[in-house]
Parts: structure tokens; C-alpha cells; sequence
């Protein structure tokens, strides 16, 4: 099994430039909070230049609520570039898994593996503890614990099987224990 990475450099390369092309007001105006702590920010500023030049002692008290303004302003535009690259990474990764995975085709009673992604409405395939789920289907037959933590987030795993209302898997999850005989939805 492969260690996950949930940031590396190119990420945080990526989230830095992008959390200084959201100082555009222009930007920040979707986000309302933001857009009047970077107002807020610009006045202080000026205010602390007002002080600086007029030497009438307020220099430190408004250089530093500048400061912490422009600070919150910059780590909440760094942690939401990061997210969004995240969630694109991670979006793409479960992408490629798709097309990575081998199906264990079942046609009658010959199974013969094909890639995941050339399934097709309506074909019936088997997966094992260990297997990805190539796609999304309803359980026909079996029982088994799935890991569904790349989807929901979830950690603990989930019982599906046939019949009932916990048959629907999804694909880009894991079995866990048990096998299954799924029906391409």
C-alpha cells in the first residue's frame, strides 16, 4: 500500500502563490469577512503611515493591528489556496484510480479481468478483500466491510450487502473483508 501525502512543497509553492493573487479585492469580495479585514488592514495601514509621519505616538499600537490584520488575512488565503489544491489532488488521484483498477468481468460463468473504466451499465463484476471498487454498482451477492474513507472521510469501515438499502458501493473504495458480486449502476 502506497503512503499517502497530504502536503508536499509543490502544494505549498502552489498555495502561497495563489493566497497572494487572492489580496485582489476584486477577489476577497466573494468572501465578505475577508473583504472587510483586508478593508480594515488598509486603513490601519494608512493610519500607522499617519502616525509615522506625524510622530504622535500611536506608531506601535497601529503598526501592530496592521500587522495581525495583513497576518489574518494571509494564513486564511494560504489555507484556503491549500485546501482547493488538495481537493483538486485529491479529486484527480481517485480519477486515475478508476482508470488504474482491474475489473473481474463476470459473463456467465467465465470472470476475466478487464480495465475498470470499460465496464459498462448493467455488467456484473466480483471484487475480494484488498480489491478498489472500479465503480459505482449495487451489491447482487455477498457481504463486506468497505473502506469508504477516500469518499466520505470517514474512518470507521461500512457493512454493504445484498438487498436492502446498504447495497449501493461506491467506486474508488476498498474491501475491507468478504466478497462481492456487484452490478454496474
Amino acid at each position: 500500500m502506497k503512503k499517502k501525502i497530504l502536503i508536499d512543497m509543490k502544494m505549498i509553492r502552489k498555495a502561497s502563490v495563489r493566497s497572494l493573487s487572492m489580496l485582489n479585492p476584486l477577489t476577497l469580495v466573494k468572501n465578505p469577512v475577508m473583504f472587510v479585514v483586508e478593508a480594515g488592514s488598509v486603513l490601519t495601514t494608512a493610519m500607522t503611515i499617519y502616525a509615522l509621519i506625524q510622530h504622535n505616538g500611536e506608531q506601535l499600537f497601529t503598526a501592530t493591528i496592521s500587522v495581525w490584520l495583513w497576518l489574518t488575512i494571509g494564513f486564511a488565503n494560504f489555507a484556503e489556496a491549500l485546501a482547493e489544491i488538495q481537493g483538486k489532488a485529491q479529486a484527480e488521484n481517485l480519477r486515475s484510480t478508476r482508470s488504474d483498477t482491474v475489473a473481474r468481468l463476470v459473463t456467465g460463468d467465465v470472470v476475466q479481468e478487464i480495465p475498470g473504466n470499460t465496464l459498462k451499465k448493467g455488467d456484473l463484476f466480483l471484487v475480494e478483500p484488498g480489491d478498489i471498487l472500479p465503480t459505482d454498482g449495487e451489491i447482487v451477492e455477498g457481504v463486506a466491510s468497505i473502506d469508504e474513507s477516500a469518499i466520505t472521510g470517514e474512518s470507521a469501515p461500512v457493512i454493504r450487502e445484498a438487498g436492502g438499502d446498504r447495497s449501493g458501493v461506491t467506486g474508488g473504495t476498498r474491501v475491507l473483508a468478504g466478497k462481492l458480486k456487484v452490478m454496474v449502476s
